[in-house]
């Protein structure tokens, strides 16, 4: 039920950024979420007993990671969503898995397996696929699916930078400091480009909206994501990975009126094999 939960609120999040963009700048909705998720999940590590204080080894590197795998990826994802289709930024997101298994073997010296080879080449096949939907349309303007490509390339570096040392804090409290590591950098953004005092107030819905993409994506699920990695094996717990992107389009499809073709199933259906290919390895080793 909590990998169901994960994928259901993951993908959900997809439109639910979107929406949110038609009212409220990507700086302002990061940093909102970013702030009030570290307040929330700091307050649930403080109630579980949890230490929050990274040894002093560990500052810079938290500073490092929380910049790529949430502030990065966040805010990447958020201007990409801006200029292209939420199915097809869903889509060129989820390359991330088979980026992480290539960018791991180079900086951390892990065996990259034939079949990582293989997903590398379905994913980026997958992208292939999705740009031929409209190959003149990506020519003339290409920013959004290289805006996506970059989020996911900074997601999976972010991934190898938190595999890549041994930390003196649990996953949780790492988190809350990652977000607020990201809610420093971002407020600052806030001000200069996004000023709130030049903003409208944003109705009723979006600001629902924007409560949803806090509680539910970033504390809901970074704290089930916690509970699972705890009590299963670490790809057990990924399949959420896998509901994530399928969500993502299909959500974008029903709720914003994201157009489904030929070539977004394509791509989607390369992708999710490049995903399983990249984690049916450690699967096999976990069971």
């Amino acid at each position: 039920m909590f990998v169901v939960l994960i994928g259901l609120l993951w993908g959900l999040n997809w439109p639910a950024v979107k929406f949110m963009l038609t009212e409220m700048p990507p700086f302002t909705i990061r940093a909102i979420a970013f702030l009030f998720a570290a307040i929330i999940l700091a307050f649930i590590a403080y109630v579980r007993g949890q230490n929050l204080l990274p040894a002093t080894r560990d500052v810079l590197p938290i500073v490092i990671t929380g910049l790529l795998i949430i502030f990065g990826f966040n805010i990447l994802t958020a201007f990409g969503q801006m200029v292209t289709e939420t199915s097809k930024a869903a889509i060129i997101a989820y390359t991330m898995p088979a980026l992480t298994a290539v960018f791991a073997s180079v900086v951390l010296g892990e065996n990259l397996e034939a079949q990582h080879k293989v997903a590398l080449v379905l994913g980026m096949a997958g992208i292939g696929v999705l740009a031929s939907e409209n190959f003149g349309a990506l020519l003339s303007d290409p920013t959004g699916p290289v805006i996506m490509f970059f989020a996911a390339f900074t997601w999976a570096l972010g991934n190898v930078a938190l595999k890549s040392r041994t930390w003196s804090l649990s996953a949780l409290p790492l988190t809350v400091w990652f977000l607020a590591v990201s809610s420093i950098v971002c407020w600052p953004l806030v001000l200069l480009f996004e000023p709130p005092w030049e903003q409208s107030v944003p109705s009723a819905s979006v600001l629902l909206t924007l409560l949803y993409h806090t509680v539910g994506p970033m504390v809901v699920c970074y704290t089930l994501w916690t509970i699972l990695v705890d009590r299963l094996p670490a790809t057990v717990a990924a399949i959420a990975t896998l509901l994530a992107p399928i969500v993502g389009v299909s959500s974008a499809v029903i709720l914003l009126g994201d157009q489904l073709t030929w070539q977004k199933i394509a791509a989607l259906s390369l992708i999710l094999v490049s995903i399983s290919m990249t984690l049916a390895k450690r699967t096999e080793t976990d069971s």
